[in-house]
């Protein structure tokens, strides 16, 4: 068994360190007699079809005896009003020193209290695909949220059977399972605009008036990653694929960046068959720091539906679909328009036979990481030859909110942002990532590069120029000697395309290039201000101060 869901006499303490205030409020409530566990992914289905409001389409679910769904299924709409992504502002966290634990556990059992009249459903699942690495998660939530217990199900791996006889012979954990309790129909009136409470050492969380799928779906991952990283894992929210060579060795290709930045392109782009290409997945893995190999998280993928038009050949591997205008086709079918024509962010789990080689383990260490930017600085690749500052590019990683947010009204889209190692959802110090990755750098011997999708100075990146660059590394048609000195940046080197020149000798560009890297030092700075017990890791500020100071 992978992680610890029932006790002993002996373990029933106070003092056990599984135990914990939150932890106790959140689990109690999955035993009321108010709850009705949902045994099959054919009973959430017929649920969420019986779900007010929701949309059954006339467009089939393929594979519905494999995912476990009833035989002529089809795909489900669910629309929601005008929150349409994450509200990272609603997130508190129980360890964190600048919360009220006690303030904060109270909330939780008022919360739980006031939707009590309500009847619930809950189901269980598995995190993690492969025997080294899975753990159970428990999830709760109000009746009328069928349809997106359904979409948690699907995104997930289902505790059934199959799911049982991994979870027998994996490794084994010295954690609790995780407990995730969710209620968007309570508004804590301390917290008008959402509350998320997370007990990250515990493996728990709540969250209260919020209805977005994407606080399901993350928050959980958010246990998962901590678990991982407890546990010898680099926790990594992005895309891994490998290529197989017959004359040469594979390549294992990892891409970290925020929703919109092109991870999800990269990862699954398949070059017209050209190559054996296998993913593990498009958001959510973890590299073991003992052995280099890679677990995916889930099964499916949470897309944007405005990446594919309609009769785009995905959409056929479409199950839930949230926020997506539904009309008829001349034949009278209720269909959809996957681009964003009714609101921002569209968003479907699309399962995983989207992905003709898919595979759950990938046991080759990764070869190379790219760091995904939204910066106009920088040409449209970097190579980084020096461990240290590939760590620190990552851990100061540059880009821009998407439409995958809830942000504050009058938020400037274009203001370029810093999220560290394109995570958003650690539950732990920043610290902890920067040992993790540079370990991939140093112990792994892996090549950083990184990767503008944005513009270079003003003019456009296109996504054909980027995903050239990662069929060329990949089939060894890039080679080290190509790369150009980027200035007299010690282990910095950049290759030149064709319309994207780089002109160093420039002093707006040198301004331009020293500004960007003023604002990297000037966060990182910032975050050990208001992390003065967990800062980041010296040398990361050091190397940006010696850049900074040659361009000046």
């Amino acid at each position: 068994m992978s992680t610890k869901e029932r006790y002993s006499q002996d373990e029933l303490r106070k003092d056990n360190p599984m135990f914990s205030r939150v932890r106790a409020t959140i689990e109690s409530a999955f035993y009321g007699n108010n709850v009705h566990e949902v045994t099959s992914v054919a009973e959430a289905y017929e649920l969420a079809k019986k779900q007010p409001g929701v949309i059954v389409t006339d467009l089939p679910i393929l594979h519905t005896k494999e995912l476990g769904l009833p035989q002529g299924a089809t795909q489900l709409v669910y629309n929601h009003g005008k929150i349409l992504g994450r509200t990272a502002s609603a997130r508190h966290f129980t360890d964190d020193p600048n919360e009220d634990a006690e303030a904060l556990a109270g909330n939780l059992r008022e919360d739980i209290y006031a939707g009590h009249n309500q009847k619930f459903l809950k189901a269980t699942v598995l995190v993690g695909l492969d025997p080294s690495f899975t753990i159970k998660a428990h999830v709760m939530m109000p009746e009328d949220q069928a349809f997106n217990l359904l979409s948690y199900i699907l995104n997930f791996h289902f505790f059934d059977d199959e799911a049982e006889k991994m979870y027998k012979k994996s490794k084994f954990y010295d954690e609790p399972d995780i407990y995730f309790y969710f209620d968007p129909n309570v508004q804590d009136p301390d917290y008008p605009k959402g509350l998320g409470v997370f007990d990250a050492p515990h493996n728990c969380a709540a969250v209260f008036n919020l209805r977005y799928f994407g606080e399901l779906k993350k928050g959980t991952l958010t246990l998962a990653w901590a678990i991982a990283h407890r546990h010898g894992y680099t926790a990594c929210h992005g895309g891994e694929k490998s290529f197989h060579f017959d004359d040469k060795n594979d390549k294992v290709f990892a891409f970290y960046g925020l929703s919109g930045s092109g991870k999800s392109t990269l990862t699954h782009e398949m070059y017209d068959g050209k190559y054996d290409i296998t993913v593990l997945h498009d958001d959510a893995f973890i590299i073991s720091r003992e052995d280099g190999s890679s677990v995916a998280l889930e099964p499916s993928y949470f897309d944007k539906t405005h990446d594919y038009p309609a009769g785009h050949h995905e959409t056929k591997y479409y199950t839930t679909i949230m926020n997506c205008d539904v009309t008829q086709d001349e034949d009278g079918n209720k269909v959809i328009i996957t681009e964003d024509l009714r609101n921002n962010n569209g968003r479907v789990i699309k399962t995983r036979y989207t992905s003709p080689h898919r595979v759950d383990f990938e046991k080759a260490p990764i070869t190379a990481l790219f760091w995904i930017m939204k910066d106009g600085s920088l040409p449209p690749l970097l190579k980084i030859d020096d461990p240290i500052l590939a760590t620190t590019m990552g851990c100061t990683l540059a880009t821009k909110r998407t439409s995958a947010e809830n942000l504050p009204k009058g938020f400037d889209m274009n203001t370029l942002v810093i999220e560290p190692f394109a995570d958003p959802f650690r539950a732990y110090p920043v610290s902890g990532d920067y040992r993790d990755f540079k370990e991939l750098f140093t112990k792994r011997g892996a090549s950083c590069y990184i990767l503008n999708t944005d513009a270079f100075m003003g003019k456009d990146i296109p996504k054909e120029v980027t995903k050239k660059i990662i069929e060329d590394l990949a089939n060894d048609d890039i080679k080290d000697s190509d790369f150009k000195p980027f200035g007299n940046f010690k282990g910095v080197s950049y290759l030149p395309i064709d319309g994207y020149e780089v002109h160093l000798d420039d002093p707006e560009y040198q301004k331009t290039l020293a500004r960007r890297m003023q604002d990297r030092l000037d966060w990182l700075n910032k975050y050990d201000e208001e992390h003065p017990e967990t800062p980041i890791q010296a040398e990361a500020k050091e190397t940006l101060e010696n850049i900074i100071k040659e361009l000046s």
